[in-house]
C-alpha cells in the first residue's frame, strides 16, 4: 500500500472517530436538555463562608402565565458538612400579582435517625430538593414573588441564630407536574 493510500485510510479513520465524538456529545447534551424540561423556574442565591444571615432574607421573582397548569414548588438548599443541625426551619412568603400573600413556617430534616445527610451529592456538598407546596395551581396570571429566610434558633435561645454556617446556597424551583 502507498503512503497516499495509507494517508487516506489514516484520515478517513481520524474523521469517522472525530464524527463519533461529535454524535456521542449532542446525545448527551439531548438527553440532559430532556431530563430537566419539567423545569419552569430555577435560581440559587448563593451566601459568603460565614453561610445564611439571619437577616438575609432571599428573594425569588418569577411570573407565571398559566393558571390551568398543575406545578410542584421546591426550597433547594446546599450544604456541607460544616451544617451542625438534624433540621431545618423557614419562614416563606410567596406574594402574588394582587398583594396578596401566604407566610409558612416550614420543618425540614436534614438527616436520618443515624445523622447521615438527607441530600444527594458524593462529596461533602449535599442537594437538597425539598418540597414547599405539592400539586399547585397559581390562581392568577403575573409576577410573583418567593421570600425565603432561615429561621434556626437553638433551646433557651429566642434570638435565633446568626449565621447559619455549612449553607452554602438557597434555591427556588418549580416543576411542571405531568
Amino acid at each position: 500500500m502507498s503512503i497516499t493510500k495509507h494517508r487516506f485510510v489514516f484520515q478517513k479513520k481520524q474523521y469517522h472517530f472525530c464524527l463519533f465524538k461529535y454524535i456521542v456529545f449532542l446525545l448527551l447534551v439531548t438527553v440532559i436538555i430532556s431530563c430537566d424540561e419539567k423545569r419552569v423556574y430555577d435560581h440559587y442565591a448563593s451566601f459568603g463562608t460565614e453561610g445564611w444571615g439571619k437577616q438575609n432574607i432571599v428573594s425569588f421573582p418569577f411570573d407565571i402565565s398559566d393558571t390551568l397548569e398543575v406545578y410542584d414548588l421546591f426550597i433547594q438548599l446546599r450544604n456541607t458538612n460544616e451544617y451542625e443541625y438534624a433540621n431545618l426551619f423557614l419562614i416563606t412568603e410567596l406574594q402574588f400579582p394582587d398583594g396578596f400573600h401566604v407566610v409558612d413556617t416550614l420543618e425540614y430534616k436534614m438527616t436520618d435517625a443515624y445523622g447521615y445527610w438527607l441530600g444527594t451529592g458524593f462529596t461533602d456538598m449535599k442537594e437538597n430538593k425539598l418540597f414547599y407546596k405539592e400539586g399547585f395551581k397559581f390562581p392568577q396570571l403575573g409576577n410573583y414573588e418567593m421570600h425565603i429566610q432561615q429561621a434556626m434558633r437553638k433551646r433557651e435561645d429566642l434570638k435565633g441564630i446568626e449565621h447559619l454556617k455549612g449553607v452554602s446556597d438557597v434555591g427556588f424551583r418549580i416543576e411542571k407536574r405531568n
